[in-house]
Order: structure tokens, then sequence, then C-alpha cells
């Protein structure tokens, strides 16, 4: 096991520049995840740690080694991709056995490997099976059963679930974690969606375009993005944006949009005052905002009138698409809401959980 360490670390593809100058330190044990939209780099920068792809500048460490030149078979890295990579023609057993007959391991010491990690994944009595008798989910824990028997210093997984179906993918998130609890080795986790994402990682790094946004545990992603970008793509509903401006009247702040007045709440009054006259963006979660009839001890003035455009009830709760003013926004309200299409209700933002964004750099300012 081992810390994984990126220096400055620029990957160029001719004139597209994949990976920006990123510098990120995995520390031992850790579970990281990297996150972002496609075309964000991370799944470049898990093939550079690798070494399936050489970096164009920068250092890459595994453990106190420099790995850049060294091969990947020699990295002490064991990947588990997309798509299985299984020998259809080789039995289960067989496929997991692989990679340590290639390294001369003795045979006693492959069949206590293989026969371990096919009991942890819940696969003992597969070992005799080809790939083409397998499911999708039994193919995966397979593939994870190969990184398994390396026991290698670092685990790479680019979106190893993607290929599965909702409720297989849910169950395979949570045997991974359990996985890692119990092996407790350093890895590194690529996907594009933020809930496995928040789901999975210790800490989870977001990437656009090549760069690194943030890297924080996904709580402090929830409550505290850095930026316009994280706040969007962390968070499902993704956080609702509305163009404002801050207003003092008598030392009390108001947040204006078009077609609504909002108060800010008393405990946010001193970090909102250097904004205010300013122009900036104001973010708030679905999550944060109420149907007004439901909500106990409302406060007035975090309260505006809006018009239901969709409504799309999920069983726990219920998803209300609205119109205030020329601004759309999202709230996700109590399942017992009487809101229907095309009615107009009052809803309550909870200012006390609200964001602001300065709307030229779109760096979080609260």
């Amino acid at each position: 096991m081992a810390r994984v360490q990126l220096e400055n670390i620029t990957k160029k593809f001719g004139a597209v520049t994949a990976v920006n100058n990123v510098s990120l330190e995995i520390p031992d044990k850790q579970f990281t995840v990297l996150v972002g939209p496609s075309g964000c780099g991370k799944t470049t920068a898990l093939r550079l740690i690798a070494g399936l792809e050489e970096a164009s500048a920068g250092d890459i460490y595994i453990g106190e080694r420099r790995v850049n030149d060294v091969p990947p078979k020699d990295r002490d890295i064991a990947m588990v991709f997309q798509n299985y990579a299984l020998y259809p023609h080789m039995t289960v057993y067989d496929n997991m056995a692989f990679g340590l007959r290639l390294r001369k391991y003795p045979k006693s010491e492959i069949d206590r490997r293989v026969k371990e990690a096919a009991e942890m994944l819940g696969i003992g009595g597969l070992l005799a099976r080809k790939p083409k008798q397998l499911s999708g989910g039994q193919r995966q824990r397979v593939a994870l059963g190969r990184a398994i028997v390396r026991e290698p210093k670092v685990f790479l997984m680019d979106e190893p679930l993607s290929n599965l179906d909702a409720k297989l993918r849910v169950q395979t998130r949570a045997e991974i974690k359990k996985l890692h609890a119990r092996l407790r080795t350093t890895t590194v986790y690529v996907t594009h969606d933020q809930v496995e994402a928040m789901t999975m990682g210790d800490r989870i790094v977001v990437m656009k375009d090549g760069l690194v946004q943030q890297v924080d545990t996904p709580l402090n992603l929830y409550e505290k993005p850095a930026n316009l970008f994280v706040a969007g793509f962390i968070g499902s509903p993704a956080m609702n944006f509305i163009d404002a401006s801050i207003t003092e009247v008598g030392g009390t702040f108001r947040l204006n949009a078009d077609g609504f007045q909002v108060e800010v709440s008393r405990e946010l009054a001193g970090a909102v005052k250097p904004w205010a006259g300013k122009k900036v963006v104001f973010g708030i979660r679905p999550e944060d905002i109420a149907d007004r009839a439901l909500a106990s001890n409302a406060n007035p003035a975090w309260t505006i009138r809006a018009l239901v455009d969709v409504h799309e009830p999920l069983g726990s709760d219920v998803i209300l698409y609205l119109t205030a003013g020329s601004h759309s926004f999202v709230a996700r309200v109590d399942a017992h809401t009487q809101a229907k299409m095309g009615q107009t209700i009052e809803v309550v933002f909870d200012m006390r959980k609200m964001h602001l964004f300065n709307s030229e750099t779109q760096e979080a300012v609260l």
C-alpha cells in the first residue's frame, strides 16, 4: 500500500491539453474519486498513474518512488476497466490466476489467493464457469477479483459500474466500499456519476477541462462548493442559480432578483455586507426550498410566489419545476404537497443555507 502523488502533471494530445498542470496527493489507504463530465481529463489522469499514458510534463510518485519511466507491469498497481476485459476462453479461476502465473507465483499461493478473493466477492461457486455463462454483475466481480489477487499497492478503477443496471450498480457500489474497508488498499476511482462519487469517496477530486476545481470530502463539496461549476455538478437535482443583487435597507440585507425579493438571514449578514450594491449569483439547493403550505413557522421574508410548471412525484418526495419572474428553478418538497401543474403556490427558501457566487469570477463568496 502506498500514497500516490501527482506533481504539476500535464498531458497533451497534439494541440489538446487533456490534463493541465494537476498537482494532487492521494494518501495511503484512502479511497479517492476523480469525478467530472466527459472530456474533463479524469480517465487520462488515471491512465497516467497506471503508466498507460506518458506525461508531457510533471512527476508521478507511487510511494516514494518516481514512476514516470517505470512500465505499467512494474508499478505494483491493479486496474479494473469499464468493459471487464476478461479472457472469454478461460474459466473464472484462470482469469483470476492469469496475472499471478505470468509472475511465476507458486501454484499453492495462486490457489490460496484466487479462492480467498472469490469467497470475499461471493463468486466461490463460479470458478469453473466461463465469462459467457456469467451475468454482468458476476463478470464485474471477476474483474475485481483479478485485481485483488495481485495484492497491489494501488487499485485503479475506471468507471467499473457503468455497464451495470441501476439496482446492480447500487449493490456493487456497496460491495466495493466494504472491500476497501477490509483491504485498506489505496484506491483511485474514476466516474462521471456524482452520486457514485458522493457515496463512495473518502475524498473527491472534481475536474473540468483538465483542471482540478476542488478536492474535498463529500460533505464539504456539498456544503461549501468552491465555485459555480462544483456547486452545479454536486447534488441531485442540481443547485439552482439565480442572477441577483444585494441591497441594504436599515441594516437588513435583501436579495433582489427579477420577479421576487427575499431577505438575507441575519446570521449571514456580515458575510453578505461587502456585496451590497453588487451583482451576484444566488444559489439555493432544491432540498432547501419548501412548500409554504407544509412548512411550520415559515419566515414570510423568505417566502415567494411561483408557478408550478412540472410536478414529478418520486414517492418519498416531489420535484417541482417552478417559475418566478424570469427565473426557473427546482424544489424538492414533501410528498404530501397539494401543488398542481399550472397552479401558483408559495414556496419558502431556507436562507440560512443560501450560497453566493461572484458573477464575474464564478468563485464562491459565501
